[in-house]
């Protein structure tokens, strides 16, 4: 019997020997009248025991028999669902076994066959909350995790890129091989297809989003600049500003909290999804990401934000978006109207050859599905690659013969000319020349 109990009994005993009366000691129980008439009744007959409740220490009508709960064990027990807690397994047990059962109860259930262990809360460290923004689409918060997603299944690992809305938490997400400016690129391409413009990403600092400074400092100096030097923007910062959004970086992962703990969200729910699904590629993770994880997501966890009004911008005239979401180079013409971009050379064709392009710089636009366009001022130019001869590999190359000494002249036609060239001038050059071919004839003939 507990102290509550004890209470409720001493006013029914005092109202008993009427020392109080009935309305005063229904009052003192917290019931009405009627019922304090029930209990004194009740009082008479079985005595002390009528304020304990009648099914206390009796099993619920409600709980489930032995042989069903033996089952949930068994199906719990399997490797798949490992790791999985009360509310997740609750939701798999009624989504793929058919067995509806509540989390609280099935929280027990796993308790007592060690299949979970209950926590006790602890007070973490605390951070200034900061408010939702009131409109979708006014603030994106955009992060990529790196997790062994599949955990060693398939020998395939890769990332999962996340853009959550921080008025409604509403997700977009996809898997990548590689966390590169393209991949970002393309889910950035996905967003704004689907949605707009939103006003602002807020991300972290990055090499993706961020270049890094290089300042030479002293080493004593411990201290940074005042003013760090202007960079130029990297190419996801570059589009970002040519489709008029608005880039907001964070000085710590708790400023982006939003996005951090959709990640352990995901590290837990996603993994163990992907594990019953048997997912082993990246193809299979991203239609498991797309048909069954985000609509959930987008179900259950989006909030109704404080403006119904949507924040989101559609493209204008003056955005391409394929142009904006590509990776953008500069090149110099060169005087026979030709650039030189990924070590190919590349011919501006003709009919776009205009006043002021050789020796100008253009624009070198390598486009998400593989195009390359080059354009000048506003205009697009025409290119093809030119077929440049590859250099000959000097290890193939048959080997040159050497040039052989010239042969020396005979010492008798050496001697003869040398009396030619001493002998005086008297006569005509023809006849010194007849009389000098006679001797060397007969000093070879001998």
């Amino acid at each position: 019997m507990t102290q509550r109990d004890r209470d409720r009994l001493m006013a029914l005993q005092q109202a008993h020997k009427r020392q109080i009366t009935q309305k005063q000691a229904a009052e003192q129980i917290g019931c009405t009248e009627r019922h304090a008439r029930r209990l004194l009744k009740k009082l008479k007959s079985v005595g002390d025991k009528a304020v304990i409740h009648g099914l206390r220490g009796r099993a619920s009508n409600r709980k489930r028999s032995e042989p069903a709960r033996d089952k949930i064990v068994r199906i719990l027990s399997q490797e798949v669902y490992h790791g999985f807690g009360p509310t997740l397994a609750a939701e798999y047990l009624a989504h793929k076994h058919k067995i509806k059962i509540g989390r609280e109860a099935l929280r027990q259930l796993m308790m007592d066959a060690q299949l979970w262990q209950g926590r006790s809360r602890q007070v973490e460290e605390v951070h200034t909350w900061r408010e939702r923004r009131s409109s979708r689409g006014e603030l994106v918060q955009w992060d990529t995790s790196d997790h062994d997603w599949l955990e060693g299944r398939g020998g395939e690992r890769f990332y999962l890129i996340h853009m959550i809305d921080d008025a409604t938490s509403e997700l977009t997400a996809r898997f990548v091989p590689h966390d590169s400016t393209e991949e970002n690129l393309r889910l950035l391409k996905t967003y704004v297809e689907t949605n707009g413009r939103p006003v602002a990403f807020y991300t972290d600092k990055a090499s993706l989003f961020q270049t890094a400074p290089k300042i030479a400092r002293d080493p004593t100096q411990l201290a940074r600049p005042e003013r760090e030097p202007l960079l130029p923007p990297t190419q996801i910062g570059r589009a970002l500003r040519e489709l008029g959004i608005v880039w907001l970086a964070a000085h710590s992962p708790q400023a982006k909290g939003r996005v951090e703990r959709s990640f352990q969200t995901a590290q837990d729910r996603l993994v163990k999804g992907l594990r019953v699904a048997g997912v082993t590629t990246l193809e299979q993770a991203n239609r498991y990401l797309e048909t069954e994880f985000v609509p959930w997501w987008n179900q259950h966890l989006k909030v109704v934000p404080k403006n119904s009004t949507d924040a989101h911008r559609p493209l204008d005239r003056e955005h391409d978006l394929a142009a904006s979401l590509s990776v953008v180079e500069t090149r110099q013409v060169t005087n026979d109207y030709t650039i030189r971009f990924d070590s190919r050379l590349y011919q501006i064709a003709r009919s776009d050859i205009r006043t002021g392009l050789r020796g100008a710089n253009v624009r070198v636009e390598s486009r998400l599905d593989g195009s390359l366009k080059v354009r000048f001022l506003q205009h697009y130019l025409s290119v093809s690659q030119c077929m440049v001869q590859p250099k000959q590999n000097l290890d193939s190359a048959p080997a040159v013969r050497k040039p052989q000494p010239a042969r020396s002249a005979p010492p008798a036609l050496k001697q003869a000319h040398h009396q030619f060239l001493a002998a005086p001038a008297a006569l005509p050059l023809w006849k010194a020349a007849r009389i000098d071919r006679t001797r060397t004839t007969d000093t070879l003939e001998e």
